[in-house]
């Protein structure tokens, strides 16, 4: 049997309710301080106003997710993260809403905020280049701002530094092939 997936219409006509709780939207309003009292038809707009944004909201959120590559049915917190991004109308959401981050993305932007904490003048551990390149930035950069006085073309090739040794191997050692004065 078929899942109803079509989505629920808004009422046509006026019914004088709300999807949301009135009593919850009141007490919402009062933590509000700046707020000393707000009338029963203010609230009911409130409520009736929240409740259209929410439904533009997901909209938007499943319009994000039928434009994916392989579109799902569920919406997820990520989608609504990504319609606050890409939407003009929802940026005002982008502080409220960010963007998820995954654990490994976290811990290397920790990681470079360490590093250049501690690292005077792009150095880490007080080794650097000669022009004051750090070896991670040489390792990001893949020795594309010239290492050991080469610029563009070296030994074992272009944007690489030039090193005692030939390799055969696709995967360059930074460590190996930087050379140290000192």
């Amino acid at each position: 049997m078929p899942y109803n997936n079509a989505p629920i219409e808004p009422p046509q006509e006026i019914t004088g309710s709300t999807a949301l709780p009135l009593a919850r939207v009141k007490k919402i309003i009062a933590q509000d301080e700046d707020i000393a009292q707000c009338s029963n038809s203010a609230s009911f707009a409130i409520a009736v106003a929240t409740e259209i944004f929410v439904r533009y909201l997901t909209e938007q959120a499943h319009t994000v997710v039928k434009s994916e590559r392989k579109p799902r049915r569920n919406i997820a917190y990520k989608d609504i993260a990504n319609a606050v991004s890409r939407i003009d109308n929802l940026e005002f959401l982008s502080d409220t809403v960010p963007r998820t981050k995954t654990y490994r993305q976290y811990r290397e932007e920790k990681a470079r905020e360490a590093e250049e904490k501690a690292a005077p003048a792009g150095a880490v551990n007080g080794v650097s280049g000669e022009n004051g390149a750090s070896i991670l930035t040489m390792m990001k950069n893949g020795y594309q701002n010239g290492v050991n006085g080469v610029n563009g073309s070296g030994a074992d090739g272009p944007g690489r530094p030039q090193s005692s040794h030939s390799r055969t191997h696709s995967h360059p050692d930074p460590i190996r092939d930087i050379e140290m004065s000192g």
